[in-house]
Order: structure tokens, then C-alpha cells, then sequence
């Protein structure tokens, strides 16, 4: 759930349903078969790869793993090969979070972090099946967006989300050949693509680093290949026993508690007006439930808080009537939510939110009225995050069809490594711990930040965690998880026990 799936958001096989274990999930054959692959040049929208010497290539896979012997479909992988192959030590995958995030150039973005540890892997990216450049789902075309009317109520809000989350999973269900492919939309079949990834290239074991949702991905994989999985990394993770639902409606409080107070005060103020009166800026009306999702997306970082300010400025001003000019952040997500091509971004995060089974997503429940009883309820502690994190943000509840597997759950000793930052309002501190508990293998590394995700913050022009980035980076390359658990305070780490 990183910023991206935040916007989205405003956004299982057969043989295991009565808990027994599919052919899928049993440890690998020696004699598996290796799957020729044709690499070539990337694709021109692969700026970044094709500049780095990468090469693609797709990776057939079943659609159902049940049915190794039925319909296939295309998984896009690239890779840009270890540049010391004396000391290289097989292949890196990695995913961006979501669900639905796109993961073709990820791995190779995390280069700059990965320094000379970076040589000595082949850098494999890859798109989840059914995004990007991997087989599509594709829904059918979203209508345009109708405005802010210039009166509103909470009520009046509510009802338009859903309608608009209706239309969603009726345009997704019912396009092109959708019926067939959605219920194979699952955390289980990416990580088994994965798997498949990994024998295709004829690799022994895979190395991985996943952020947010990433990291639940990798957790999953440890759980169904723990002999396949060679030095995990999972950044910012959720409580393996939560519902999706659940994971976001338990973000409301930790990022209420990251307002300051006169923040929360005119936020409370700005948004007492939208939910009259839509707050009018540059041409648009922006409702409540838009300047929530806003604030939700400034408030992750400490870093963005000097924006969040001025955001927050600028709507007090506008509010009031004066015909502002918008700095540059807001400028920036008003272009965002103008742009033709966001409704068709939700689709990634809606077909896996909704096509699981339980964690990492499911769980949403059916009737309307439970989100809107949720989101009143909420007001009392959390007026700001409380109508959105509770709110019907996903088309879930008119989802057809039941999962075609359970959540997964987790308990294995595969040791990796775990990073979470202690004031994380998007994914909070506890689930990490919760994950930490279940996989025994694993150490945590806590970063006393506000923030979501811990490693690499630098390539993303926030302030890097040193001691973090070190230790990721030493583990990668030697093979040692840290003798305990410890906590990055500054540039220097603490030893501190959270098991």
C-alpha cells in the first residue's frame, strides 16, 4: 500500500479450499524443466531498462495451477545481468507494493541503494500478472467523471462512492474474456509466477526485496517455497492475521496522530466546508472524501509535512472564497486527478483487493451500509482519516464470485530480513511485529521514523536510513542476518529486543 495504491484504491485453487496442499505448493523436483526464453530489446515505454542494457523477455505461465496443462499466459520479466560474474550470486526480483503495482524497471531502480552489491545479482523485474506488459486485464472504459455538485452532505458522498465502485466491478467483470481470467488474480499465483520465473531462468533459489504489499508478497512466497527462497528482504509489512479491509481501516489512527495540532485543526475546518460545500481550486471542486485522500497521501512521510502546510494553506484560502493560485503541490495532484488515464490505473489494485481470499487482501464486506456505519462511527476519534480509511474505497463489495483459495497463512522459519518504520501510518508498526512473530526466521530492523518504507528512501529524494540501507545491503551480499533485532535511531543503530 504505498502512495500509488493509496490512489488506486480510491480507489486461490481449487485443491486447496479444504486445506490440503496442491502440486503447486509441494517442494519443487530437482528435475524440473527449464523453460527456454527469448530475450531481446525492451519495450520503447522501457526507457529507463533499455538505457541500462536490460534485456526482456515473458515467461509463459499457467493461468490456473491447477490446470498446469491448460490455458497459459505471459508474465514480462527484464533483466540486467550481474557485472561480476565471479562473485555473482543468482538473481534479485523485487515488487513496488500496491496491490497492482507495475514491477518491469523496479529492481533495476533499486540500484543507486544496492551500490556494488547491485554486481553481483542479475536484476530480474517483472509485472504481476495481468499488469503492465504481462497478459492484461483491461476494464471496460470508465465514464467521465461527473464534478462536485456545487451542495453536498456526507451522505450524498457516500452514495456517489458507491455508485462509482458498482460501475467498477461491473465494467471489470463483464469486459472481453475477464469472467475467465479475475479469479486467477491472486497473491498466491504471483508468487508462484515467481517460482516460475525463477526455474525458467534455471536458478536454484531466488533473492527478493518487497516493499508494502511487496513484502507480503514475499512473506507468501516463503510460506509456499521456503526452499526456493535464498536472502528476503520484506519492507513494511501488515499483520498476516488482518483482512485488507481491516489493514486499512486500522491506518485511520496512527495517522490522525501524525497531524500537528494546528494542522488538524484547519484541516478539520477545510473539510467541514467540503462536505457542505466542495472547495473550488483552479477550475475543479474538490469534496471531502478527494481532500482526505490527499491528506492521506502527504501525511506518510515526515518529509512531506512543509507540503502538507501549504496544501493545507491553500484550501484554507480557497475556502474562503479567494481565487487562488495553487503551489506546487497541490498543483500537482489537481494535474493527477485531471488525468484521463488515472481510472484505468485502479484497475491492478481493485482485481487483487478483491479476487483474494484473505491476507494479504479480501475481506471486504458486502453491505454498503457497513462502510457507512463504519465511517460515522469513526468521526469521534478520527474526524480527518476516520470516513476514509472505514469508507467504501474499492469495488469489492459487488465482487462476483467466490475466492478460489484461502488467505495464505504464514508460519515458517525461513530466515530473512524485515524493515518497518516505527511511526508507519500507512501500514502500522504492530503488523510488522505480528509477521515478525510468524516467521521465525526473520530479524526486524526498526527505523524510529514516519514513514512507509525504510529502504532506499534516498532514491526517492527522502532522507535516507544509513544504518538500514547497511545492513539490507550487507545481508545481500554476505548472506548474515543481523545476531538480534535493533532499532536505527539517526545514523547509528540501537540493539533493542521486539520479539
Amino acid at each position: 500500500m504505498r502512495v500509488a495504491s493509496a490512489v488506486t484504491a480510491g480507489l486461490g485453487l481449487v485443491g486447496l479450499l479444504a486445506g490440503g496442499v496442491s502440486a503447486a505448493d509441494r517442494p519443487e523436483s530437482p528435475k524440473e524443466q527449464r523453460t527456454h526464453i527469448s530475450w531481446g530489446r525492451c519495450s520503447a515505454d522501457q526507457k529507463e531498462l533499455n538505457e541500462a542494457g536490460a534485456q526482456c523477455a515473458e515467461v509463459p505461465v499457467p493461468l490456473d495451477y491447477a490446470d498446469p496443462d491448460g490455458r497459459t499466459i505471459k508474465i514480462a520479466i527484464s533483466r540486467v545481468k550481474a557485472k561480476s560474474p565471479g562473485e555473482r550470486r543468482g538473481i534479485l526480483l523485487s515488487n513496488p507494493g500496491g496491490p497492482g503495482g507495475e514491477g518491469l524497471a523496479t529492481t533495476l531502480a533499486l540500484r543507486p541503494a544496492l551500490k556494488d552489491v547491485a554486481d553481483r545479482y542479475d536484476l530480474i523485474g517483472f509485472d504481476p500478472r495481468f499488469l503492465g506488459e504481462s497478459t492484461p486485464v483491461t476494464c471496460g472504459k470508465a465514464p467521465r467523471p461527473t464534478p462536485p455538485a456545487e451542495t453536498t452532505t456526507p451522505r450524498r458522498d457516500f452514495d456517489g462512492s458507491v455508485r462509482s465502485a458498482r460501475d467498477t466491478a461491473r465494467r471489470c467483470q463483464e469486459h472481453g474474456d475477464n469472467a475467465e481470467l479475475l479469479p486467477h488474480a491472486s497473491t498466491r499465483n504471483v508468487a508462484r509466477d515467481m517460482d516460475a520465473i525463477r526455474a525458467a531462468l534455471g536458478e536454484r533459489k531466488l533473492s527478493y526485496y518487497g516493499i508494502s504489499y511487496g513484502a507480503d508478497l514475499g512473506a507468501v512466497y516463503t510460506q509456499l517455497f521456503p526452499r526456493r527462497a535464498d536472502r528476503v528482504v520484506l519492507d513494511s509489512s501488515t499483520d498476516p492475521a488482518a483482512t485488507q479491509y481491516e489493514l486499512f481501516q486500522r491506518s485511520g489512527a496512527p495517522a490522525e496522530a501524525a497531524l500537528e495540532p494546528r494542522v488538524r485543526s484547519d484541516i478539520r475546518k477545510v473539510l467541514a466546508r467540503a462536505e457542505r460545500h466542495p472547495v473550488p481550486v483552479k477550475g475543479q471542486r474538490l469534496d471531502a472524501p478527494l481532500l482526505r485522500l490527499i491528506f492521506k497521501q502527504l501525511v506518510q512521510h515526515e518529509e512531506n509535512d512543509p507540503q502538507l502546510v501549504s496544501v493545507v494553506s491553500d484550501l484554507k484560502r480557497a475556502a474562503a472564497g479567494e481565487q487562488i493560485e495553487p503551489g506546487p503541490a497541490l498543483a500537482g495532484f489537481l494535474e493527477l486527478l485531471s488525468s484521463p488515464e488515472l481510472a484505468d490505473s485502479m484497475t491492478g489494485g481493485a482485481i487483487f483487493m478483491c479476487g483474494d481470499g484473505g491476507w494479504p487482501a479480501g475481506g471486504w464486506p458486502k453491505d454498503p451500509e457497513t462502510y457507512w456505519k463504519n465511517m460515522q462511527r469513526s468521526r469521534a476519534t478520527q474526524p480527518v482519516f476516520g470516513p476514509y480509511v472505514n469508507g467504501m474505497i474499492a469495488p469489492c463489495a459487488f465482487w462476483d464470485g467466490e475466492p478460489r483459495e484461502p488467505g495464505t497463512k504464514i508460519d515458517n522459519a525461513v530466515p530473512l530480513l524485515m524493515l518497518q518504520a516505527r511511526y508507519d501510518n500507512n501500514v502500522p508498526y504492530e503488523g510488522a511485529v505480528a509477521l515478525h512473530q510468524r516467521l521465525k526466521g526473520s530479524r526486524l530492523i526498526t527505523a524510529d521514523i514516519r514513514s512507509h518504507g525504510v529502504y532506499a528512501r534516498g532514491t526517492e529524494g527522502l532522507t535516507p536510513v544509513p544504518c538500514a540501507d547497511r545492513a539490507v545491503n550487507s545481508y545481500l551480499r554476505d548472506g548474515k542476518l543481523p545476531a538480534a533485532d535493533f532499532t536505527c535511531s539517526g545514523t547509528d543503530p540501537k540493539t533493542e529486543a521486539t520479539r
